[in-house]
């Protein structure tokens, strides 16, 4: 062969193979530099230069390909930055993966691994964000790997824990700051002592904790359930302890961060919105921090009023001075004078607890609950006892506690229950064994109980005699009451009873609320509901205002108007109508509001003349705010709260069209443990009240999620629920929708205005989670939490079944139900309605 066309040859073979290579990889004959990055095969992940924040520091990171928001999942050489734009990152002579700068022959950061035989490697950025380092032969071994090595970020398949086999530790360490990804001083890890847990640790101190794992989740993260999105896998063997996080569907887009504020947060991308959303997140109240109430105490964060720690049974504070201050973190002592060892001692049941750190507890997987209780009631060191998984098959495995018992917390639903040993006095107060043993004593206590009866009967008559002269006399008397200093143009500000500046709510006078209405003139009125009147006000110093004043025979009285002050009062959230204040003369109650221009949702979306202002972008809007703060009173709030009257009437749009959660009137505040309760009274509205509720009085907050769902599927359809359609058997807009969604025609109930400018895959995952919503049985409704997440993620979703209907009945009126009792008969609802 002529030389020269082989010289030709050879050289244009270099030349296409240099530029054949994937542009996922860095081989020997393939590097980058500063300004150049690779991208993973399906463009999801990028490697490359960057600088973080304001810093003109260059490091080599790992970010999301295809998110405008520049998102950085993984640094390498984060305590080594380069000051220059001289970077190159390459495989070196030793076949690791390097990053050099300028004028220097030892990298600035390397992979760092032995490598036998031929050193041949290869670097490549995978879809899962992961990169490896791999042997460039046929069978493609993994040398070194980015996800044994995580620096702030947890992404779905990477595994965090500790390998006892190959020595790797893979832990989450914050950043130093947004513009330092250093090294900062917050760090995520499994402990694998005793029985493992994950912690959040500040320094080497932990600052919050897991709970151990129940089997399906962690105990102390009660919002990780089993749900529609991720596949948790939790690894405890000899080899390994282990947790992934993997998801169900690859296009769902989430990470979890350790950042460097001291909090660890899960976030998922809203595609549509264009911005990360924060899904998760912890510590997130004073109960969450480690041992906030000491050695033998526990945390309750639903004591509102009182102090959160309290001492667990038998025991006591161990300072009384600091307990009297709310200072928990000396923790309980065992009471004096007692003993639990072999003196007829027994344990006692603390439900629904993040259990208390198990780093030294013994764990025998081999024993159920009462094998555990045994073996712990014979070793006189055992303070207390619990499933180790306590949410598989009611309990498997055996959990003991032998020293002081720290970081426990109850929860509201969630967590499981722990066994405290205490001595048999402490036993007795607790179980009717000890108190009942003698029929002696039996019949002296229901003597007893006779007689402190009848004292009481007497008591509540003078009780009742005595308020009933007081309210006369308060009735008398003329209230008056100021505005605060947001109002201090206000008529009567140089009255202001300083007594009461103190309070939550500022108060008005009568005087200036009238001026402010001018007289409550029928020009000013916004409109009126079987509470009275709501007028608009503008009060001197220009802020306009929104008066709800209740009428005289108004079927909200003043137990249900000091409820609103006090809900109201209390909440903060951009989706919760906010109260400026209220007025308190003689016969008149009245409640100030912000003045919302747009009025309710009912008053647009359901007026032909007006519903076109609601294109189908800002009605999604509405809905997710909405959901947002209904999650906001159900889990969020210092209180926990179902609404009860959630309708569009009760939703108010501000002038960006915002929605406002408004009317507390009917709401109910929920402490402890509590998420649902039962009352003889039912209030609510008609097509939104829940079966369950409707018939049998049983309320809880899958109450409001079913109001949510009639409330969606009338704002997308643009349709009351309590709409006639002559072409359906069904009595509602509910049944009406199920009915079309079975045939697979939902696409043609929705609202006409939207023309072609909707999405049609949005509108029937609008429709189906709406569906989800008011299925009849409550259990088979979501919580809010994930209402929220469905709303703002593209998931599967599950199927619903044939939600609850109501039949039709012809009402007049205000739509609003006040029953004291209901029955049902062959699925219909009877209730007994009073006028409001």
């Amino acid at each position: 062969m002529d030389p020269v066309k082989w010289l030709i040859s050879v050289l244009l073979l270099l030349f296409l193979s240099h530029f054949s290579i994937s542009t996922d990889t860095i081989t020997l004959d393939h590097f980058i530099k500063d300004n150049q990055v690779i991208v993973s095969s399906g463009k999801i992940f990028a490697l490359g230069f960057f600088s973080p924040g304001s810093s003109r520091n260059r490091y080599i990171g790992i970010w999301y390909h295809q998110i405008p928001e520049k998102t950085v999942v993984w640094v390498a050489n984060r305590e080594s930055p380069i000051k220059d734009n001289s970077g190159i990152l390459r495989i070196d002579s030793q076949g690791n993966l390097a990053l050099f700068q300028r004028n220097q022959t030892l990298p600035v950061w390397s992979t760092n691994v032995s490598i036998a035989g031929t050193r041949n490697s290869i670097a490549q950025i995978l879809d899962s964000g992961n990169l490896v380092l791999l042997q460039n032969d046929t069978r493609r071994a993994v040398l070194w790997e980015s996800f044994d090595y995580p620096t702030n970020s947890m992404l779905p398949f990477m595994k965090l824990g500790l390998s006892f086999r190959t020595g790797v530790d893979r832990v989450l360490t914050s950043w130093k700051s947004p513009d330092d990804p250093g090294i900062g001083n917050y760090s995520y890890r499994i402990n694998p002592s005793g029985f493992p847990q994950l912690y959040l640790y500040k320094g080497s101190a932990p600052w919050w904790r897991t709970g151990s794992w129940t089997g399906q989740r962690w105990s102390g993260v009660p919002e990780m359930t089993s749900n529609y999105i991720f596949n948790v896998s939790f690894v405890n063997t000899p080899d390994e302890v282990s947790i992934t996080y993997g998801v169900k569907k690859t296009s769902f887009i989430t990470r979890m961060i350790t950042n460097e504020t001291g909090i660890q947060q899960r976030f998922t991308w809203n595609n549509q919105a264009r911005h990360w959303i924060g899904f998760w997140s912890a510590p997130k109240d004073q109960c969450d921090f480690y041992g906030h109430c000491g050695p033998n105490g526990y945390c309750n964060p639903d004591h509102l009023d009182d102090f959160e720690c309290t001492c667990f049974r038998g025991f006591k504070p161990k300072s009384s001075e600091a307990w009297f201050i709310r200072d928990g973190a000396g923790g309980c002592v065992r009471k004096p004078g007692i003993s639990t060892c072999q003196k007829g001692e027994g344990f006692v049941k603390v439900p629904r607890l993040k259990v208390p750190d198990t780093s030294a507890a013994r764990i025998d997987m081999s024993m159920g609950l009462k094998q555990c209780e045994n073996e712990c009631l014979r070793n006189c060191s055992c303070v207390a006892y619990a499933s180790a998984y306590a949410e598989i098959n009611r309990g498997i495995g055996c959990l003991t506690w032998h020293g002081d018992l720290i970081d426990a917390r109850t929860y509201a639903d969630a967590g499981q229950d722990l066994y405290i040993r205490v001595d048999a006095s402490e036993l007795a107060r607790f179980t009717k064994k000890g108190l009942f043993r003698k029929k002696g004593v039996l019949a002296v206590t229901i003597a007893s109980a006779a007689v402190l009866f009848l004292i009481l009967v007497a008591w509540l008559r003078c009780f009742v005699r005595r308020l009933r002269r007081e309210r006369r006399r308060k009735r008398k008397d003329a209230f008056r009451f100021t505005s605060s200093s947001l109002f201090e143009d206000s008529v009567g500000e140089k009255d202001i009873d300083k007594s009461r500046r103190n309070g939550d709510l500022p108060f008005f006078d009568f005087s200036t609320i009238a001026k402010a209405t001018n007289n409550f003139s029928s020009d000013n009125k916004l409109g009126q509901g079987g509470f009275g009147a709501v007028y608009k006000g503008v009060l001197i110093n220009g802020n306009e205002i929104a008066v709800k004043r209740l009428s005289k025979y108004s079927g909200q009285g003043v137990e249900e108007f000091k409820n609103e002050i006090v809900l109201i009062a209390k909440l903060q959230h951009r989706n919760l109508v906010k109260m400026l204040g209220c007025c308190i003369q003689g016969e008149e109650k009245m409640l100030i509001y912000e003045f919302l221009p747009n009025k309710s949702l009912d008053s647009i979306v359901f007026d032909e003349s007006k519903s076109s202002m609601l294109d189908w972008k800002k009605r999604i809007e509405i809905i997710c705010g909405i959901a947002r703060g209904i999650l906001y009173l159900h889990q969020d709030s210092r209180l926990r709260i179902i609404h009860r009257d959630l309708k569009a009437s009760n939703v108010l749009l501000d002038a960006a069209m915002n929605p406002k959660i408004s009317d507390f009137g009917m709401a109910r505040i929920f402490g402890r443990d509590e998420i649902e309760g039962d009352t003889k009274r039912v209030v609510g509205t008609y097509g939104y009240m829940s079966p369950e509720y409707a018939m049998h009085g049983h309320f809880s907050i899958k109450s409001d999620v079913y109001s949510f769902g009639v409330l969606l599927l009338e704002i997308i359809t643009g349709k009351k629920n309590s709409s006639y359609f002559p072409d359906s058997p069904s009595s509602s807009l509910v049944g009406y929708v199920w009915e079309l969604w079975k045939e697979g025609r939902a696409i043609e109930i929705i609202d006409s205005v939207f023309g072609d400018s909707y999405s049609a895959n949005e509108f029937l995952k609008c429709i189906q989670i709406g569906l989800l919503c008011v299925q009849e049985h409550a259990t088979d409704r979501p919580m809010m939490s994930t209402v929220v997440f469905m709303l703002s993620n593209e998931t599967a979703l599950p199927s619903p079944k044939q939600p609850a209907f109501t039949v039709k009945t012809s009402h007049k009126g205000d739509d609003t139900l006040n029953s004291e009792g209901t029955e049902s008969i062959n699925d219909v609802t009877l209730s007994m309605v009073q006028a409001r």
